[in-house]
């Protein structure tokens, strides 16, 4: 129990991370580049990861790391860019909060990984505790940003849970490494043939993107993904309802935003929530792909170097 509970604090790592973009996106970077701002977050975090893991892809993960990419990566990337921009970081977030719950149901479907009672109520909990804290923030609501933020959340999930059925074979810094630098070329591609030239940026917004792409992508997702190797995709998602709080605790320290008791409340449900989805003791490990015969990428035993 102890060794789970401490996986759960890695695994929260990153949506603490991740609950920082949507304040970096909006104040810091420019409006306008939802692809290139994804492709100078997500490139830059590959590469950086690829030096540390010193490996490419064998076999299978060719074509892995490319799905991983585009789903974990290249589309996520944008539409959170684009649900930041145009999105009230409010009502993202209790958008966002249907993940665990949507990421137990596609465990439940790609992995076989049934839910336990605890999970669901745990995320139920969670989403209480995100609209309590949430409800009555003034920002906007458009329909473009609501949908991107649903089709963020949706994408994601299944990219998260194709991760966790794929974890065998590689280690998880070379898989994260792959799929970040795999999504990043595709998302410059993109960029190059959908907006033209780099956005302009000051030394700002140069920070702004150092920062994305060492803290919130490179480091965020390789300790996400060692997380979902070790926990069901359930319990993992439940730490992502820490996301919103990040968000409100950064308001209160760099926008001076006051915490009501109604704030405080929603915090401790969304804990509660954590708590709830951690592992029983003694319960089963997280099921892994068999290997498939003539497949050296399916074979534990035979794992990538990662330097």
């Amino acid at each position: 129990m102890e060794a789970n509970a401490r996986w759960v604090a890695t695994a929260a790592v990153a949506p603490v991370a991740w609950g920082t973009t949507y304040y970096v996106t909006r104040h810091y970077l420019p409006a306008g580049y939802p692809v290139w701002g994804a492709a100078l977050r997500a490139l830059p975090a590959g590469c950086l990861l690829l030096v540390l893991a010193r490996t490419r892809p064998r076999g299978a993960w060719w074509w892995r790391s490319a799905v991983l990419g585009l789903l974990n990566t290249s589309v996520f990337f944008v539409l959170v860019y684009i649900a930041a921009q145009r999105l009230a970081t409010s009502t993202a977030s209790m958008v966002m909060a249907l993940t665990p719950l949507v990421m137990t149901v596609t465990a439940w479907a790609l992995v076989a990984q049934r839910p336990r009672a605890a999970h669901l109520a745990g995320g139920v909990t969670g989403l209480a505790g995100v609209v309590l804290m949430m409800w009555g923030r003034t920002g906007g609501t458009g329909t473009g940003g609501l949908i991107a933020s649903v089709a963020a959340m949706l994408v994601s999930s299944v990219g998260f849970v194709l991760s966790q059925r794929w974890n065998s074979g590689a280690g998880v810094l070379a898989t994260t490494a792959w799929q970040l630098s795999f999504g990043g070329v595709l998302l410059l591609a993109a960029a190059a043939v959908s907006e033209g030239a780099p956005p302009p940026m000051d030394t700002g917004a140069l920070l702004a993107y150092g920062y994305l792409a060492v803290v919130a992508t490179a480091l965020a997702f390789l300790v996400w993904f060692a997380a979902l190797r070790k926990l069901p995709a359930a319990t993992v998602g439940l730490a992502g309802l820490l996301n919103p709080v990040t968000g409100v605790l950064l308001g209160t320290l760099l926008a001076a935003e006051g915490l009501t008791g109604r704030q405080l409340a929603g915090m401790a449900l969304i804990v509660a929530g954590v708590l709830l989805g951690l592992p029983r003791a003694g319960a089963a490990p997280t099921p892994r792909e068999p290997a498939r015969p003539g497949d050296p990428s399916g074979r534990e035993t035979a794992p990538a170097r990662e330097g």
